[in-house]
């Protein structure tokens, strides 16, 4: 068909031009000469074309798709070019699109029926019903015009007269239309009538009635039909005994029905429904090993490696097994279930991360992104349940390297902490400091990240955390926890002076914070026991002013009194050190939210110190007596 071209002959010279540059490569120069044609005739389809061409060379589809929609508007008769932007269309995932170019091409073409089936299918895709169903009204309607058959259409008052009371089918008919035609009369509530023998001993008719029976859910009546054939040596099949096993299992009969899937999944072991309802079956009679059995791994390695489909149908099977085992409490047979489920979207060879990612996406669909997370998220969870750390954190490290989670910031930090916690538990100090380290450059100010850090930094016993902190405060210099981790690092190697000036920054920042007057107060402690030290008692009384300023702010309690005991036992004063250690003995400890008694608890540690002084003063029935009366209240 010759399509009439709408553009002036003036310009087609510049359109001859422009195709030349585009078949030559010279596409920049196609694309001014096409803008300039648009410019002067707006209304001419062939520029558009051509962008849309060009644009579909250069891989983008998104521009071509455009273009070549206007082209088509501009020249709405050409049918193929519809057809083409449709599939476009759908390359793209735009169905309203693709239904909007079927629709143009049924208008030119409507006699077309692969269209209209076409345009039904997206239809129903998008849940337009009604519209779906008119589609196949056309698309029947150009079917029966095809094949020539003239329907004449009854009277309204005959046809309410008149009831079908009988169907006679002739035995020239072959089977398979025979078949077809007891099924839409069992869909249509015709039973009684069906009553009849085989017809020449076929067996697929008396299959045909049993299916349509069960589709019906007649089990009665299906389960004769279907037992005839199960026990014939022409039709014992296996899709003959999977209708037999869910009808006995729909009428109750599970004993019965278990043997009947079991006959399915010998004959078709790689039938995944019939070896999940038989799993579901031996675990409803309360056979728990038995349903595991039936959930046996169905292929090797190598073949889900090439075969996606056998992926899908592999970690359906894995999944339904996880979730038995987790029910019957077999921890480790469903921490090792999980883990295959998991490397079959971990394991790759790729080196693009991306590109990975695509590749598996076929085979683990089974599952949502959002379900594998849940799955992971379960699956360390029992972990560390059962104390597997190591095991628990090579999940979480190798996890992180997947791209679906990586790429998701919310999920990568969440795995991020989740590898720090397992690095932790698994007392690998070292690796947890890389993570710790990582995050508190990234939130600096958050206190439950230094709390962690100092955890990592107690446990490791390495002194790469000194140097971090002292490159951090550069950065924050009035970074508050920043000023007592130096304090402390100065403190325990003996540089006083320094560990006195990071604590005096926090205590001006917060003066009315306990721990900024007790740190300050022992540093004073510590430099006024040093060998060679001028001015001893200044340092002194300094150090137990900031001490009576701790137990202030604290208040007369166990820990407050140990302090001030502790402090006077350092410079020996014994007689005043045993008066607050007996003191702190007469109080409870306190009650911390989400912390044992027995963790806060003062008494052990008051008592020893007691005995040692008494020890020292040669004391020992005291120092005896002490430790004796601890022991019998710390039993009552």
């Amino acid at each position: 068909m010759r399509h009439r071209s709408k553009l002036p002959r003036a310009l087609r010279g510049l359109m001859g031009e422009a195709n030349i540059r585009c078949a030559r490569g010279d596409k920049e120069d196609a694309i001014l000469m096409c803008m300039e044609i648009i410019r002067q005739a707006p209304v001419a389809y062939e520029p558009f074309s051509t962008l849309a061409m060009i644009y579909e060379d250069q891989g983008d589809m998104e521009k071509a798709l455009q273009f070549g929609l206007i082209a088509a508007h501009l020249n709405p008769s050409d049918w193929e070019e519809w057809v083409k932007l449709a599939d476009m269309s759908l390359e793209q995932d735009n169905i309203k699109q693709a239904i909007i170019c079927y629709t143009k091409v049924i208008k030119y073409d409507p006699s077309n029926v692969q269209y209209l089936w076409e345009r039904s299918s997206l239809y129903e895709q998008v849940g337009e019903h009604k519209q779906s169903t008119n589609c196949l009204y056309y698309y029947y309607y150009a079917l029966v015009k095809f094949c020539g058959i003239v329907l004449k259409r009854q009277e309204k008052e005959e046809m309410q007269t008149q009831t079908e009371t009988e169907v006679v089918i002739p035995d020239d008919v072959p089977v398979d239309i025979r078949v077809k035609m007891m099924v839409c009369l069992i869909h249509q509530h015709v039973i009684k009538p069906l009553d009849v023998t085989e017809p020449g001993g076929v067996g697929r008719f008396v299959f045909g009635r049993g299916r349509g029976f069960y589709e019906e859910g007649e089990y009665k009546s299906a389960l004769p039909l279907l037992s005839t054939l199960v026990c014939s040596e022409r039709y014992n099949l296996a899709v003959v005994w999977l209708r037999h096993a869910e009808c006995l299992k729909a009428l109750g009969h599970l004993e019965v029905a278990v043997k009947s899937y079991s006959k399915v999944v010998e004959m078709a072991p790689l039938h995944l429904d019939a070896c999940l309802a038989l799993s579901t079956l031996q675990q409803q009679l309360g056979r728990p090993n038995m349903a595991l059995e039936a959930l046996e791994p169905m292929y090797d390695t190598e073949t889900l490696a090439q075969d996606s489909s056998a992926a899908q149908q592999e970690l359906k099977l894995l999944l339904h097994r996880s979730t038995l085992l987790h029910a019957q409490g077999r921890t480790v047979d469903y921490i090792d279930t999980v883990f295959t489920m998991l490397s079959m979207l971990l394991k790759t060879e790729i080196v693009d991360q991306e590109a990975a990612y695509l590749d598996v996406t076929g085979k683990t669909s089974v599952l949502s992104r959002d379900d594998w997370w849940k799955l992971l998220l379960r699956c360390l969870a029992v972990l560390c349940e059962v104390k597997h750390f190591a095991e628990a954190e090579l999940l979480a490290d190798s996890t992180l390297e997947y791209y679906s989670f990586y790429d998701d910031r919310v999920k990568r930090k969440e795995l991020e902490y989740l590898s720090l916690s397992a690095a932790f538990l698994d007392r690998n100090f070292r690796k947890a400091y890389d993570y710790i380290r990582l995050m508190l450059m990234d939130n600096v100010d958050r206190t439950q990240l230094w709390n962690v850090f100092n955890q990592v930094t107690l446990h490791s016993q390495d002194a790469r955390h000194h140097r971090f902190c002292l490159r951090l405060m550069l950065k924050h210099p009035h970074n508050h926890a920043l000023y007592l981790l130096n304090g402390h690092t100065s403190l325990v190697s003996g540089t006083f002076k320094h560990a006195l000036g990071q604590y005096m920054q926090a205590f001006r920042n917060q003066p009315d914070h306990p721990l900024h007057s007790l740190v300050v107060g022992l540093t004073f402690f510590h430099m006024a026991c040093q060998r060679f030290v001028m001015k001893r008692h200044p340092l002194i009384v300094q150090g137990f002013s900031f001490l009576w300023h701790y137990v202030d702010l604290r208040g007369h309690c166990q820990e407050s009194l140990y302090n001030i005991g502790r402090a006077l036992h350092q410079l020996g004063l014994s007689h005043l050190a045993i008066h607050y250690y007996e003191k702190a003995l007469t109080l409870p400890p306190l009650k911390l939210e989400g912390i044992d008694d027995d963790q806060v608890d003062l008494r052990r540690e008051i008592a020893y110190n007691l005995s040692l002084i008494y020890q020292s003063s040669g004391n020992k029935e005291m120092a005896r007596h002490v430790i004796y009366t601890l022991l019998y209240c710390l039993t009552q």
